[in-house]
């Protein structure tokens, strides 16, 4: 049975877990708004509420600060008045198509070609007798006799010839089955013999005609050339490993030149190559690129280069120091003047000229560069005109107009050309607010105050005030600009409007003359809300 007195307060404790969960509902759900609306107002992409939390007003210091990073600066064309171009220098060329060599020098040490190195030894082991040729340096010819040497291997092996040439004389009419042969046979080997021995024929036809032995051999030089070595001396016993002359000849020789690594991908075997040397004035010796060596020196980043050259007359010797020029023809290519590229950091920009003074920045892909020409692989076409000096002086005026956003091209008439290029004198100050500040896409208001340096307002001038905004190509937007005339409205105060094509970071120019004088020409970045 249940106690009468439990009913109270079990409906109190029901009544009271209800209101809990109530309660708990309605703070989850007011959190749950006042999340939503403070996330609202600081996302970026809901355009209205961002601007919600701006205030009405914003210094320029306080835009200048918030503004985003700016894109990369476009390239903006120019106009310079005649007198402008002739007092910094200014001259025209034009890109053109020409046959191209490139040239190449360096420097090298003449060497014997190793593959006209001939070795002087004996097959046979035996004692020099009398030597011809005894001094290093000497020039022999091929055949010219070098010394005579005596060996008894040699001597036994020539006797044995002879008895051999006999045998086969005396039984070649032999009626014995075998015999002729066999005699034949034995007079074959011994010949060999001395064959195998590199005995001249000239020799041995000396022991067929005479019949006796020849005990001192005569050795002959094997080629023409010069005794670069010799080991060779009377009386001495030698073998057939001994290394008696070093015969060089020089008819052909090597030069050994170092390239630059950057040059070696220019080089390939049979390049003709001119090479000179001070000992001969104005004479020039022609070869070609034989081989390059596939091993850079680490210290000098060079690469060794082979070059055979003819050597009539043996004009070039081993050790001397020759200059060798490379011609490398390169086809028909576009170039431009060395003097016409002007390079801007990570950019190569050439400035064409467009007559009247207009004046366009391009950028350029380059490529190699042969002596005062530049090759130029895209950018300009052949027959255009380009500015050839004073590239300098031109790019940093470029630079600063596409910075500031203030290029109005001068009319026709050297007055107001001469007026804006020539340096301003600052004589009054300026401050730029906007209606709405900060501006936005669209229709905006301009407030500009000017004083003089002395606090005063300034009236009766021409303000303009010029939007600016960079082409942005990798969006696929080109350059826009907004020129508002600001109106006088008196006590130093114009007043104008323009539309702004977009949002984001505009250059903004303020430019005030009086009687035909800029007074003022100021630049700010101003961030304009509102999409793209």
């Amino acid at each position: 049975m249940t106690n009468r007195t439990d009913i109270p307060y079990h409906r109190a404790f029901l009544i009271i877990l209800f209101t809990t969960i109530v309660l708990a509902i309605g703070i989850t759900a007011l959190w749950w708004r006042l999340h939503t609306s403070r996330t609202t107002q600081v996302e970026p992409s809901t355009g209205q509420a961002s601007e919600a939390v701006q205030p009405p007003m914003q210094s320029m210091s306080a835009e200048q600060s918030a503004a985003p990073p700016q894109p990369k600066m476009a390239l903006a064309p120019m106009q310079l008045s005649s007198q402008r171009m002739q007092s910094i220098g200014v001259q025209i060329g034009e890109v053109k198509y020409q046959p191209v060599n490139d040239e190449i020098r360096f420097f090298g040490n003449v060497q014997a070609d190793e593959r006209r190195l001939a070795y002087v030894q004996t097959r046979f082991s035996g004692w020099i007798r009398k030597l011809f040729v005894d001094a290093t340096g000497d020039f022999v010819r091929k055949g010219q006799p070098l010394f005579t040497i005596y060996s008894p291997d040699l001597v036994t092996t020539e006797q044995e010839y002879l008895i051999a040439k006999k045998n086969q004389a005396d039984l070649q009419q032999s009626s014995v089955t075998g015999v002729a042969s066999g005699a034949a046979s034995l007079f074959s080997a011994t010949k060999d013999r001395l064959l195998q021995w590199e005995i001249p024929p000239s020799e041995i036809a000396k022991l067929d005609t005479d019949g006796k032995v020849i005990t001192d051999l005569t050795i002959n030089s094997p080629v023409s050339g010069y005794i670069t070595e010799k080991n060779a001396l009377p009386n001495m016993y030698v073998q057939p490993e001994t290394h008696l002359y070093t015969v060089s000849d020089l008819s052909d020789v090597w030069v050994l030149a170092q390239v630059f690594q950057n040059d070696a991908g220019k080089i390939k075997p049979g390049d003709h190559a001119d090479v000179t040397v001070d000992a001969y004035p104005g004479r020039v010796f022609s070869g070609r690129v034989d081989y390059l060596l596939p091993q850079v020196d680490m210290a000098t980043r060079t690469l060794p280069v082979r070059l055979v050259i003819p050597n009539p007359g043996l004009k070039l010797r081993p050790g001397m120091y020759v200059n060798v020029r490379l011609k490398l023809p390169l086809g028909r290519q576009l170039v431009v003047p060395g003097s016409a590229v002007f390079h801007s950091g990570t950019r190569n920009l050439v400035f064409a000229y467009r007559g009247d003074g207009n004046i366009e920045p391009r950028e350029v892909d380059l490529g190699a560069r042969v002596g005062e020409q530049q090759i130029v692989t895209k950018g300009v076409r052949a027959g255009e005109q380009i500015v050839v000096s004073a590239n300098f002086l031109i790019d940093s005026e470029a630079q600063l107009q596409a910075a500031a956003g203030a290029f109005t091209p001068p009319p026709p008439g050297a007055g107001a050309a001469a007026a804006m290029n020539a340096p301003a004198q600052t004589q009054a100050t300026v401050e730029l607010t906007t209606d709405p500040s900060p501006p936005h896409k669209g229709s905006n208001k301009v407030h500009v105050r000017l004083t003089s340096s002395d606090g005063m307002p300034v009236n009766g001038a021409q303000v303009t005030v010029t939007f600016f905004m960079a082409a942005m190509q990798e969006m696929g937007m080109a350059a826009m600009k907004t020129v508002v005339n600001a109106t006088d409205k008196g006590g130093g105060v114009y007043e104008g409007s323009g539309e702004l094509g977009s949002g984001g970071t505009w250059q903004v120019t303020v430019t005030a003359t009086q009687n035909g004088q800029v007074i003022v020409s100021k630049h700010l970045t101003l961030n304009a809300t509102g999409g793209m």
